[in-house]
């Protein structure tokens, strides 16, 4: 797997090699222990130092390698790592959503359901790829709306490993076939009926069951890490 080449859209190269190793690293390519060089990874990716040592900057601020003097150990993400990465995206779902039971949710129904639209258009294609992009645009259009900039600071910090962790656990539901498919679309819709309720409590077990049942697929979606 690579990672798609429609997302590095307007990328600089550091982050592009980035998004490559994050990847890697999360599927299990690289392995948790093993040592990369500057010198590996810019003849990998055929460029000089300076995007590569952009790129291990990013990759240790988030946790996925420690940068030594002889090469940054990968670190990589085992499952009580994917299960706080999913912790912190409820926390911040359960308050935004929330949040916006005060407000008129006319326009975010209207622009949530074209993204669903789109999220069945990729499953009748059968197009992991757009359907996990589409995937996590539902959940940053909502996120956005809540107009909230520490939150969506917050959340921006987590953006990069959660979209590669939603296209793996995507890849994952593609392959149980479209009776499962339908069911995650039917999760989204379901959101949207709570945001359409604008009561908080409805909101609040609409996104705790939401994320309950995501979790179950973390540990065959994340590969060399289910128990």
């Amino acid at each position: 797997m690579q990672y798609p080449s429609a997302w590095l859209r307007n990328a600089s190269l550091g982050e592009t090699i980035a998004c490559e190793l994050r990847l890697r690293i999360i599927n299990g390519t690289i392995k948790t222990g093993e040592t990369i060089s500057e010198n590996w990874v810019a003849s990998e990716f055929g460029t000089s130092r300076s995007p590569v040592r952009e790129a291990l900057k990013t990759l240790s601020s988030e946790g996925l390698i420690r940068l030594e003097r002889m090469g940054a150990v990968v670190v990589g993400l085992d499952v009580t790592d994917v299960e706080e990465l999913y912790d912190v995206r409820f926390l911040i779902e359960s308050f935004v959503q929330q949040r916006l039971a005060r407000t008129d949710v006319t326009d975010l129904l209207a622009n949530l359901q074209r993204i669903v639209d789109k999220m069945e258009l990729a499953m009748k294609h059968n197009d992991a790829v757009e359907f996990s992009y589409q995937d996590l645009s539902f959940h940053e259009t909502i996120i956005t709306a809540a107009n909230h900039n520490r939150i969506l600071h917050l959340w921006k910090s987590i953006r990069p490993i959660v979209m590669t962790v939603m296209l793996l656990t995507t890849e994952e539901i593609f392959s149980k076939g479209e009776k499962k498919l339908h069911s995650v679309i039917d999760k989204h819709y379901t959101i949207m009926k709570g945001l359409e309720s604008r009561k908080r409590d409805v909101i609040e077990q609409v996104v705790a069951d939401y994320f309950a049942d995501s979790r179950k697929t973390l540990h065959s979606s994340i590969p060399g890490r289910s128990s």
